[in-house]
């Protein structure tokens, strides 16, 4: 269940980003290993199908809430609805809800059912008074609690990481026994290296959504800070989520610090869009305050391409700190400055970690994710049509 995004729809816009290519990827390689998966999410699309199959995962988008994309924060009032909706149809074996607003409203129709009900939340909310609240806070009132009540009372909760994984355990109180950890995947053959390197300017990328969580600001302030001669134009692929003018802000202050001619932000992208802009890509940074594991850092390793991230979260899972990229701890302007520099202006360098990177990525693709699922799965069943 994806209530509040559609994993079928196009990356990089909106609410539309690494969990949905998590969620398709993970049932497209569930179909292929002979599983019955279902996707069930809201008709928020008039153009798109109520009922569709794809790659042999069937999707039922429900008539919940008006056809039309709303701000993530207003799901949670329609997360009653979404369930009686879903109780309607027939009963499937075992329910996997994406997120808190998709737990909350499958797990009492599992118990109805008498199913298994498992639970991915791809990112966890952080109280206010705790170090990763700028940047990540609750987006609707019952996120907190919701959360704790899904972790406690799910038959398993699936984490992307180890990260994720200990939030959960600690600060959610989820049972250590149901907690399981599957790491994302890479498709090797649409991320792959490029044939030459390209010449010219160097280039860094960043692949999020135009938000504050992503920390597209941070790589403007390093990159004003790096000697005009020596600076890489900075692209970013991603659209504006709440916030139709933060894209406005961000060239403002690009402006504001004499790189207004540095910095393009290119708007949201196509999978295959995406991965030639890594290929061509001297490096991709990932500078969020906070990741619970870091897609893109995969991808980018995928691609031959270093990753300079943050020192936080799944990151530090994501990214092997001086082998397939350099992790940055802090959010000081000055030391992002510095390990963009190190590695644009030391092509050897560069070289090495996208090879080690591509080497990684070569045995993390989906259909070894599709197996861990399905192992989780037949923990609790036997045999199993899957509603995800």
């Amino acid at each position: 269940m994806c209530l509040h995004t559609d994993p079928y729809a196009p990356p990089g816009s909106g609410d539309v980003g690494g969990m949905n290519v998590v969620v398709r990827h993970t049932c497209d390689a569930l179909a292929r290993a002979g599983h019955d998966v279902e996707v069930v999410t809201r008709w928020s699309d008039p153009a798109s199908a109520r009922e569709e199959t794809i790659d042999g995962v069937a999707i039922r988008r429900l008539a919940v809430g008006p056809a039309r994309s709303l701000p993530k924060g207003e799901h949670e009032g329609l997360m009653v609805d979404f369930g009686r909706a879903l109780g309607e149809l027939e009963p499937r074996d075992l329910l996997h809800s994406h997120h808190w607003f998709s737990g909350m409203a499958a797990l009492p129709v599992a118990r109805a059912w008498g199913v298994p009900h498992v639970q991915s939340f791809h990112s966890i909310a952080a109280p206010e008074r705790t170090a990763l609240s700028e940047g990540e806070r609750p987006e609707s009132p019952g996120r907190l609690d919701g959360e704790a009540y899904l972790a406690q009372h799910s038959d398993a909760v699936l984490a992307v990481s180890r990260a994720e994984a200990l939030t959960a355990l600690e600060r959610l109180g989820a049972p250590p026994q149901r907690l399981t950890v599957v790491y994302p995947g890479v498709d090797p053959v649409l991320f792959h290296p490029a044939d030459t390197r390209p010449a010219g300017r160097p280039s860094v990328l960043i692949a999020a959504r135009l938000e504050p969580l992503k920390g597209v600001d941070l790589a403007i302030r390093a990159l004003a800070l790096i000697p005009p001669a020596a600076r890489p134009v900075l692209r970013v692929a991603g659209g504006a989520t709440a916030d139709p003018g933060f894209g406005r802000s961000l060239l403002a202050l690009a402006d504001e610090l004499g790189a207004a001619g540095d910095v393009e932000l290119l708007g949201p992208q196509s999978r295959t869009a995406l991965a030639g802009l890594m290929r061509a890509a001297t490096l991709v940074l990932v500078p969020s305050h906070s990741e619970t594991y870091g897609l893109v850092a995969l991808e980018a390793a995928a691609s031959g391409v270093p990753v300079v991230a943050s020192a936080t979260g799944g990151l530090v899972e994501a990214v092997r700190d001086g082998e397939t990229g350099l992790l940055v701890p802090g959010r000081e302007p000055a030391d992002w400055a510095a390990a963009i520099g190190r590695v644009t202006g030391d092509p050897a360098l560069a070289a090495h970690l996208g090879a080690a990177g591509r080497s990684m990525a070569q045995n993390r693709g989906w259909d070894a994710v599709g197996d861990v699922v399905a192992h989780a799965y037949a923990a609790m069943l036997p045999s199993a049509t899957v509603v995800g």
